[in-house]
Order: structure tokens, then sequence, then C-alpha cells
């Protein structure tokens, strides 16, 4: 996975935003309902993303794949930071930033979530 299509995972989303609040270097931010769902430096080499996860889950990827490790600069208790450099499958990435939306999404009170159109 490269950026454009790390960047195009995270757009795909419902009512995602991408976002740059924070000063140079400023990191792209990934926002459902104005809350952060997935961090990352689209230029940065290695190419990596923070992404939300369940505490014991997180807990449990670090212990697994050295290409996760606890959130850099975020609360490492919910957040990881995953490296992506073909070391993890593309399937498996797209999962963690899918988890991390649902995360937030279901903390979000009804009235901000992104509702789906037509049927």
């Amino acid at each position: 996975m490269n950026a454009q299509e790390l960047r195009d995972a995270c757009l795909a989303l419902l009512g995602s935003r991408e976002e740059w609040p924070f000063r140079e270097p400023s990191p792209t931010v990934f926002k459902v309902g104005g809350k952060i769902f997935a961090i990352t430096r689209l230029d940065a080499e290695p190419l990596t993303v923070s992404v939300k996860c369940d505490p014991e889950l997180a807990l449990e990827l670090r212990a697994s794949h050295p290409e996760i490790q606890p959130g850099y600069h975020l609360n490492k208790r919910h957040w990881n930071t995953v490296r992506v450099d073909g070391g993890l499958p593309d399937e498996m990435v797209l999962g963690m930033i899918e988890d991390s939306y649902d995360l937030v999404v279901d903390g979000l009170p009804r009235s901000r979530r992104p509702v789906r159109r037509g049927g």
C-alpha cells in the first residue's frame, strides 16, 4: 500500500474528512463526525498510520507484529502506530483503519454519526 492508497482508503469511509490541524510538518488527519480516526504523514518514509484500537486487541497486535507499535504521541492504551511498508498484508492495514473508524463512529452522538442516504 502506498500513500495515495492509504489516503483513498481513509476518504472512502462514509463521512470522512481530511484535515491538517497541526503545525508544520503537519500530519494528515482523517476525521469522522469531528473526531480523529487516523493520522499519517503521507510523505514520510517509512509510511505509517496511527489508528484507534480496542486496548486488549492493541496489546495482542503489538505482541504479534513488529510493524505495530504503541501510538506515537498518542494515548498508548487506545492507539497503535502501524508501519505500512509491506510487512503486513494491505487487507490487515485496511481492517485496522476500518476498525478505528467504527470505534470512533460508535462513540459519536447519533446526531453526529454519518448517515447512509438512499437505498
